[in-house]
Protein backbone atom coordinates (compact mmCIF):
# COMPACT_ATOMS: atom_id res chain seq x y z
CA UNK A 1 0.00 0.00 0.00
CA UNK A 2 2.69 2.53 1.10
CA UNK A 3 4.80 1.75 -2.66
CA UNK A 4 0.89 2.83 -4.32
CA UNK A 5 0.43 5.65 -1.98
CA UNK A 6 4.83 6.76 -3.49
CA UNK A 7 3.82 6.14 -6.71
CA UNK A 8 0.59 8.33 -6.46
CA UNK A 9 2.38 11.61 -5.17
CA UNK A 10 5.10 10.68 -7.47
CA UNK A 11 2.71 10.98 -10.34
CA UNK A 12 0.88 13.86 -9.18
CA UNK A 13 3.66 15.82 -8.21
CA UNK A 14 5.55 14.74 -12.09
CA UNK A 15 2.77 16.32 -13.62
CA UNK A 16 1.16 19.60 -11.62
CA UNK A 17 4.31 20.20 -8.87
CA UNK A 18 4.51 23.69 -9.10
CA UNK A 19 3.11 26.37 -6.97
CA UNK A 20 0.38 28.95 -8.17
CA UNK A 21 2.82 31.75 -7.42
CA UNK A 22 5.39 29.85 -9.71
CA UNK A 23 2.66 29.93 -12.26
CA UNK A 24 1.67 33.38 -11.51
CA UNK A 25 5.07 35.07 -12.84
CA UNK A 26 6.18 35.66 -8.79
CA UNK A 27 9.78 34.68 -7.97
CA UNK A 28 8.85 33.94 -4.46
CA UNK A 29 11.50 35.49 -2.05
CA UNK A 30 11.08 36.81 1.60
CA UNK A 31 11.23 40.36 0.62
CA UNK A 32 8.57 42.64 0.44
CA UNK A 33 7.29 42.55 -3.12
CA UNK A 34 6.79 39.51 -3.67
CA UNK A 35 5.41 39.14 -0.56
CA UNK A 36 2.86 41.79 -1.17
CA UNK A 37 2.02 40.03 -5.01
CA UNK A 38 1.64 36.68 -3.32
CA UNK A 39 -0.98 38.48 -1.04
CA UNK A 40 -2.49 39.52 -4.52
CA UNK A 41 -2.81 36.63 -5.69
CA UNK A 42 -4.20 35.02 -2.60
CA UNK A 43 -6.68 37.29 -2.41
CA UNK A 44 -7.90 36.91 -6.35
CA UNK A 45 -7.39 33.13 -5.98
CA UNK A 46 -10.03 32.98 -3.04
CA UNK A 47 -12.67 34.13 -5.26
CA UNK A 48 -15.43 31.61 -6.87
CA UNK A 49 -13.16 32.40 -10.25
CA UNK A 50 -11.61 30.28 -12.83
CA UNK A 51 -8.10 29.47 -11.18
CA UNK A 52 -6.52 30.50 -14.83
CA UNK A 53 -8.81 33.51 -14.54
CA UNK A 54 -7.03 34.46 -10.83
CA UNK A 55 -3.38 34.12 -12.17
CA UNK A 56 -4.21 35.61 -15.16
CA UNK A 57 -5.31 38.73 -13.65
CA UNK A 58 -2.36 38.53 -10.68
CA UNK A 59 -0.05 38.95 -13.71
CA UNK A 60 -2.59 41.87 -15.39
CA UNK A 61 -1.68 43.88 -12.44
CA UNK A 62 2.17 43.35 -12.23
CA UNK A 63 2.25 44.31 -16.01
CA UNK A 64 0.13 47.61 -15.07
CA UNK A 65 2.65 48.67 -12.65
CA UNK A 66 0.36 47.90 -9.56
CA UNK A 67 2.88 45.66 -7.81
CA UNK A 68 3.61 47.38 -4.67
CA UNK A 69 1.14 48.56 -2.00
CA UNK A 70 2.36 51.80 -2.84
CA UNK A 71 1.49 51.87 -6.21
CA UNK A 72 -1.55 50.00 -5.27
CA UNK A 73 -2.81 52.62 -3.17
CA UNK A 74 -2.04 55.51 -5.72
CA UNK A 75 -3.83 53.98 -8.08
CA UNK A 76 -7.05 55.64 -8.87
CA UNK A 77 -9.99 53.02 -8.42
CA UNK A 78 -10.51 52.68 -12.68
CA UNK A 79 -7.15 51.92 -13.08
CA UNK A 80 -7.63 48.92 -10.85
CA UNK A 81 -10.59 47.81 -12.56
CA UNK A 82 -9.20 48.23 -15.98
CA UNK A 83 -6.02 46.00 -14.86
CA UNK A 84 -8.01 43.22 -12.74
CA UNK A 85 -10.60 43.62 -16.53
CA UNK A 86 -7.75 42.82 -18.70
CA UNK A 87 -7.09 39.77 -16.70
CA UNK A 88 -10.60 38.50 -17.35
CA UNK A 89 -11.65 39.62 -13.70
CA UNK A 90 -14.81 40.65 -14.30
CA UNK A 91 -17.75 39.69 -12.43
CA UNK A 92 -15.59 41.08 -9.16
CA UNK A 93 -14.17 43.55 -10.60
CA UNK A 94 -15.20 46.35 -9.53
CA UNK A 95 -15.74 45.24 -5.53
CA UNK A 96 -11.89 43.93 -5.32
CA UNK A 97 -10.50 46.89 -7.40
CA UNK A 98 -11.86 48.94 -3.15
CA UNK A 99 -10.54 46.21 -1.84
CA UNK A 100 -7.02 46.22 -3.04
CA UNK A 101 -6.99 49.70 -2.68
CA UNK A 102 -8.11 49.38 1.20
CA UNK A 103 -5.75 46.90 1.48
CA UNK A 104 -3.24 48.39 0.43
CA UNK A 105 -3.63 50.85 2.52
CA UNK A 106 -3.80 48.85 5.71
CA UNK A 107 -0.45 46.88 4.96
CA UNK A 108 1.30 50.69 4.16
CA UNK A 109 -0.11 52.81 7.56
CA UNK A 110 0.26 49.26 9.74
CA UNK A 111 2.85 47.13 8.60
CA UNK A 112 5.38 49.97 6.57
CA UNK A 113 4.22 47.98 3.16
CA UNK A 114 6.28 45.15 4.45
CA UNK A 115 4.44 41.70 5.14
CA UNK A 116 7.86 40.61 7.05
CA UNK A 117 6.37 43.01 10.08
CA UNK A 118 3.10 41.27 10.16
CA UNK A 119 5.21 38.18 10.31
CA UNK A 120 7.16 39.36 13.06
CA UNK A 121 4.21 40.51 14.82
CA UNK A 122 2.57 37.27 14.71
CA UNK A 123 6.03 35.71 16.57
CA UNK A 124 6.23 32.57 15.13
CA UNK A 125 2.44 31.45 15.50
CA UNK A 126 0.85 30.16 12.53
CA UNK A 127 -2.37 30.66 14.18
CA UNK A 128 -1.50 34.42 14.41
CA UNK A 129 -0.69 34.61 10.55
CA UNK A 130 -3.77 33.57 9.82
CA UNK A 131 -5.80 35.84 11.88
CA UNK A 132 -3.84 38.78 10.50
CA UNK A 133 -4.26 37.96 7.28
CA UNK A 134 -7.79 38.10 7.60
CA UNK A 135 -7.31 41.82 8.31
CA UNK A 136 -6.54 42.68 5.17
CA UNK A 137 -10.05 43.51 2.89
CA UNK A 138 -10.86 40.72 0.65
CA UNK A 139 -8.87 37.95 2.44
CA UNK A 140 -11.12 35.79 4.15
CA UNK A 141 -10.17 32.01 5.34
CA UNK A 142 -9.78 30.67 1.92
CA UNK A 143 -7.28 33.51 1.32
CA UNK A 144 -5.30 33.25 4.50
CA UNK A 145 -5.18 29.81 3.71
CA UNK A 146 -3.66 30.16 0.25
CA UNK A 147 -1.15 32.79 1.36
CA UNK A 148 0.02 30.51 3.57
CA UNK A 149 0.37 27.44 2.12
CA UNK A 150 2.65 29.31 -0.58
CA UNK A 151 4.79 31.39 2.06
CA UNK A 152 5.46 28.30 3.73
CA UNK A 153 8.63 27.61 1.07
CA UNK A 154 9.78 31.13 2.31
CA UNK A 155 8.39 31.17 6.09
CA UNK A 156 9.54 27.84 7.39
CA UNK A 157 7.41 28.34 10.48
CA UNK A 158 4.81 27.74 8.78
CA UNK A 159 5.79 24.48 7.27
CA UNK A 160 4.09 22.01 6.88
CA UNK A 161 0.82 24.09 5.61
CA UNK A 162 -1.87 21.48 4.21
CA UNK A 163 -5.16 22.64 5.25
CA UNK A 164 -8.26 21.48 4.06
CA UNK A 165 -8.26 22.04 0.78
CA UNK A 166 -5.20 20.30 0.41
CA UNK A 167 -6.31 17.43 2.68
CA UNK A 168 -9.20 17.23 0.54
CA UNK A 169 -7.17 16.35 -2.74
CA UNK A 170 -5.13 13.85 -0.48
CA UNK A 171 -8.62 12.36 0.31
CA UNK A 172 -9.62 12.29 -3.61
CA UNK A 173 -6.10 10.42 -4.60
CA UNK A 174 -6.77 8.09 -1.74
CA UNK A 175 -3.80 9.41 0.84
CA UNK A 176 -3.22 9.62 3.78
CA UNK A 177 -4.57 13.15 5.39
CA UNK A 178 -1.99 13.03 7.96
CA UNK A 179 0.78 16.44 6.47
CA UNK A 180 3.50 14.80 8.37
CA UNK A 181 3.22 11.48 5.92
CA UNK A 182 2.04 13.37 3.24
CA UNK A 183 5.25 15.27 3.13
CA UNK A 184 7.07 12.25 4.21
CA UNK A 185 5.61 10.61 1.14
CA UNK A 186 7.17 13.80 -1.36
CA UNK A 187 10.28 12.98 -0.24
CA UNK A 188 12.57 15.92 -1.38
CA UNK A 189 9.71 18.33 -2.55
CA UNK A 190 8.77 21.47 -0.11
CA UNK A 191 5.28 21.09 0.94
CA UNK A 192 4.49 24.58 -0.99
CA UNK A 193 4.59 22.75 -3.73
CA UNK A 194 3.18 19.30 -2.42
CA UNK A 195 0.30 21.49 -1.64
CA UNK A 196 -0.53 23.26 -4.59
CA UNK A 197 -0.81 19.76 -6.34
CA UNK A 198 -2.76 18.24 -3.96
CA UNK A 199 -5.30 21.48 -4.21
CA UNK A 200 -5.44 21.02 -8.22
CA UNK A 201 -6.48 17.20 -7.30
CA UNK A 202 -9.12 18.76 -4.78
CA UNK A 203 -10.17 21.09 -7.44
CA UNK A 204 -10.09 19.42 -10.50
CA UNK A 205 -11.59 15.97 -10.19
CA UNK A 206 -9.59 14.84 -14.11
CA UNK A 207 -6.56 16.01 -12.28
CA UNK A 208 -7.06 12.82 -9.04
CA UNK A 209 -8.55 10.38 -11.82
CA UNK A 210 -5.25 10.86 -14.38
CA UNK A 211 -2.49 10.42 -11.63
CA UNK A 212 -4.41 7.41 -9.97
CA UNK A 213 -4.60 6.11 -13.84
CA UNK A 214 -0.95 6.78 -14.26
CA UNK A 215 -0.06 5.27 -10.58
CA UNK A 216 -1.25 2.22 -11.93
Amino acid sequence: MVDRQERVVRELLSAHGRTYADEAGIRLKDTPQPLYRLLVLAHLLSARIRGSIALATARALHEAGLRDPRRMAEADWQERVDALGRGGYRRYDERTATQLGEAAELLTERWGGDLRRLRREADGKVSELRHLLQEFPGVGPAGADIFLREVQAVWPEAAPYLDAKALQGAERLKLPKDPDRLTELAGRTGPAVLAAALVRAAVDKDVAEDTLRRAG
